[in-house]
């Protein structure tokens, strides 16, 4: 059913669940995972005038590189991962990838923000799941499901 699947990815901490469930996908359907980071231009517009914009591009470009090398890395063995990371609006760049990469699917993290927060801040994922032209698969970020009791709990933080 999935031969290709795309796996936008932010590099936060709480993409772990998304990265995971994709590699689980990927090992059923015996399917290549696409992983693409997208250095957000938009934001860049918005910085203050003194700082570096060309310095600030390349931090995220090495976070880019970083977070798909964690989807590289977190992928059950067998699966092949390409690694994109390109410069834009997510949400543009993840439905164009999607269709120039042949992906079948797009599995991504959703916050699960509603309300103000979401009018506010809008949706990448509500947005590519509207214009996306295949289906797709979101993923709560920032919560793990409690094994005892099967509910959703926030992500805790443990320093050792």
């Amino acid at each position: 059913m999935y031969d290709r699947i795309l796996l936008p990815t932010d590099g936060s901490a709480g993409m772990t669940r998304v990265i995971d469930h994709a590699g689980e996908l990927a090992h059923i359907h015996d399917a290549s995972v696409h992983a693409l980071y997208v250095v957000d231009t938009a934001s860049l517009t918005t910085m203050p005038m003194d700082v570096s914009l060309d310095s600030l591009h390349g931090l995220m470009q090495e976070e880019g590189e970083n977070a798909v090398a964690e989807a590289r890395r977190r992928m059950p063995d067998g699966v092949d991962v390409d690694r994109t990371i390109t410069d834009g609006a997510p949400a543009t760049q993840i439905i164009d990838c999607a269709d120039e990469a042949d992906c079948d699917v797009v599995v991504m993290g959703t916050h699960g923000r509603g309300g103000l927060n979401r009018l506010l801040l809008g949706s990448v994922a509500e947005h590519v799941v509207r214009r996306s032209s295949v289906p797709v698969v979101t993923v709560r970020v920032g919560e793990e499901v409690d094994p005892e009791s099967g509910e959703e709990s926030p992500l805790q933080q443990v320093e050792n």
